[in-house]
């Protein structure tokens, strides 16, 4: 099965309700944001089985996710590029900035989405001919521990000794007879070495390999109003590719050896081409851009000059890149008009309507996200995968110290981040880890004194330990 067949596949069996599912494992509550995610993401395998005339005018539907700080738009998106095997790419607005300022253009955004698909096909295409390649690196380790020992074929014979007469008498055929009674012992030694290091008993053997730095895949990228970082990489690639392949000697481990030299062979049979073109198609058909913190770039009430010039400049940029354009990347031209855009903002200060009216346009579809209330906290402590609960027990435990917490505590803990979100800023379930932190802050400064003993987490405690804090956070506001 191709690569290609495997991701197709891949995302053929997630259906919408098993995506909600799958995020509900670690994101508790906005179930209108989950659904319009799998909505989203399966019609991107609807739109590949259209006939090629529909399919070309099935635009995406960009979403547009607004709520609260720690609600769980960034947490779907982190869970989401773990679910789907298509390319996927989470970025933050601030971080880009208009053409003509120092920093980055958004069009790098298409550029970092093509570098993630090619490394995913990449990997796919490896892990395929993984098994081929351990062959030849177990020979290769044999070599390695073995010098001289690998079998030399029928027309290794040295060219000075093909038309050296054939003496018969007895003396010469006992001389001939010994490098054969040794390279028969040296085969039986191989072989034991072989068995041994299938067995992983040489795995802590040092052996001196060769370090090939070879540049991979596609290498010249040279575009204007880029940052430092870019020109670097763009002059250290031009480097390499004048001076060719180079090596070095390096001391390491049999396990250590066995990495470097499969990463060689694979790289040495994968056609960096071929992986190219899988790459472009995957990242034109079924790429995913999540931009992070929008809100950040929206102009509020009036327009101004400083910063707010720059903001609506980076709205303009983003623009053509949301509609669909061509952006030159090192892998080829890249087509944005059928990747699929969610941007997510809390807009406490500013709001959608903020944003240039064309840009809003462009998201036409608005999920608001809730904000969390006590039953939400309760459930973001016990339900996860990923709970607060169970990664405090778990790094208390490796120091022998078991916690156990009651009902009530985890009540108490709940309508108290609720209570100090409502009178103080909403930071969401953030504010949990602040709870945690300060609750269980001198248990964990002094869990080698409480080894081997059980410890149980009542309301009395969690009202012991975090009244200081409530009574602190109730007079910070009238504090200078």
């Amino acid at each position: 099965m191709s690569a290609s067949d495997a991701t197709t596949k891949n995302l053929e069996e997630l259906t919408p309700r098993e995506i909600v599912n799958r995020l509900d494992n670690y994101i508790i509550g906005q179930h209108k944001a989950k659904k319009a995610v799998a909505i989203a993401l399966r019609n991107r395998t609807r739109r590949l089985k259209l006939p090629k005339e529909i399919r070309e005018e099935i635009a995406p539907k960009n979403i547009l996710m607004i709520g609260p700080t720690g609600v769980g738009k960034t947490e779907i998106a982190r869970r989401l590029a773990k679910l789907c095997g298509a390319p996927f790419l989470k970025v933050e607005a601030t971080k880009y900035t208009e053409v003509g300022y120092v920093g980055r253009d958004v069009e790098s955004m298409i550029r970092d989405l093509m570098a993630v698909g090619y490394n995913v096909v990449k990997a796919e295409m490896q892990e395929q001919m993984k098994s081929s390649a351990e062959e030849k690196v177990e020979e290769a380790l044999l070599d390695l521990l073995l010098p001289g020992s690998a079998p030399k074929q029928k027309n290794d014979t040295p060219s000075s000794e093909m038309n050296l007469p054939a003496f018969t008498d007895v003396t010469n055929s006992h001389f001939a007879e010994q490098p054969a009674a040794a390279a028969g012992d040296m085969s039986a030694t191989r072989e034991k070495f072989r068995q041994m290091l299938r067995e992983g008993k040489l795995d802590e053997r040092e052996v001196e390999v060769n370090v090939s730095r070879r540049p991979q895949g596609p290498t010249m990228e040279i575009f204007a109003g880029g940052n430092i970082e870019d020109l670097e990489s763009t002059m250290m690639n031009l480097t390499n590719m004048i001076s060719g392949s180079r090596s070095k000697k390096k001391l390491v481990t049999v396990k250590e050896a066995r990495e470097i030299i499969i990463a060689e062979q694979l790289d040495k049979m994968i056609d960096p081409d071929k992986v190219c073109d899988e790459a472009k198609r995957r990242v034109e058909q079924m790429g995913i851009i999540f931009i992070d913190e929008i809100d950040k770039i929206a102009v509020r009430g009036e327009r101004g000059g400083g910063q707010d010039v720059s903001r609506e400049g980076v709205q303009r940029d983003i623009l053509p890149i949301v509609e669909g354009s061509n952006v030159n990347t090192k892998y080829g031209v890249v087509d944005t008009t059928h990747i699929l855009f969610i941007a997510a903002g809390a807009f406490s200060v500013s709001k959608p309507s903020d944003l240039i009216p064309e840009l809003q346009g462009r998201f036409p579809l608005r999920v608001e996200l809730e904000s969390l209330n006590a039953e939400d906290f309760r459930r973001i402590l016990l339900e996860p995968k990923n709970a607060l609960i169970k990664q405090y027990t778990e790094l208390l435990a490796t120091e022998g110290v078991t916690i156990k917490f009651n009902d009530d505590a985890i009540n108490r803990m709940s309508s108290l981040a609720e209570d100090v979100n409502t009178r103080m800023e909403n930071i969401g379930a953030r504010r949990l880890h602040t709870i945690m932190e300060n609750l269980l802050e001198d248990l964990s400064f002094e869990a080698d004194a409480h080894a081997g003993e059980t410890i149980e987490i009542t309301a009395d405690y969690v009202d012991e330990h975090m009244k200081d804090v409530v009574q602190d956070q109730d007079l910070s506001k009238y504090i200078l």
